[in-house]
């Protein structure tokens, strides 16, 4: 239910894309207002890569899946970003990342398991996308406390992330990536 595309107001020069569940596109048409020319709702799974037939392959993209990821699976992760970047000539891929272990450790969270959500997507390595996705290159790798806001945590949650700095392992347990392709 993002409503980036009302916050960020981009000019109808833009072609914006949501993509999601169908019943959740039927719902945003119930409840936000009408965006008009360049905004597009596309309603599939994005298990089906059908719904890049329905985007330009002319002009640059920039893709962001926010809060996404993790709940894919990883034979929908691979084929999409192979897919998103051999579909557009060029551009940018954002989305929050969790690692494997993260992935592992949030079904234990009773606030995850309470949703009935499941995580199933992980990465350890940034790098490890060039794999299937080779024309994803990293440009940065955000951690929590670098991220705005952070020094309005509660002082505990601040330690706790803060211990975990130092450690590899643990400080991918979740962050924001940016490739370009």
């Amino acid at each position: 239910m993002d409503s980036r595309v009302f916050r960020v107001d981009p000019p109808t020069s833009v072609q914006w894309f949501d993509v999601d569940y169908p019943d959740v596109i039927d719902l945003r048409h119930r409840l936000y207002p009408e965006r008009g020319q360049g905004y597009h709702l596309v309603g599939t799974s994005l298990a089906d890569l059908s719904w890049l037939d329905e985007l330009p392959t002319t002009t640059p993209a920039m893709i962001v899946a926010e809060g996404v990821m993790m709940y894919l699976t990883d034979d929908i992760v691979r084929p999409l970003l192979k897919g998103l970047t051999e579909h557009f000539p060029g551009g940018q891929v954002a989305f929050d990342s969790l690692s494997r272990f993260g992935a592992r450790m949030a079904k234990l969270d009773p606030a995850v398991s309470a949703t009935g959500a499941t995580f199933g997507w992980g990465l350890d390595n940034p790098d490890d996308i060039k794999a299937f996705a080779p024309k994803m290159e990293l440009v940065i790798e955000t951690h929590t406390p670098d991220l705005p806001g952070y020094s309005k945590l509660p002082w505990i949650m601040r330690a706790v992330v803060r211990s975990m700095e130092p450690f590899t392992p643990l400080r991918r347990l979740n962050r924001l990536l940016l490739y370009r392709f």
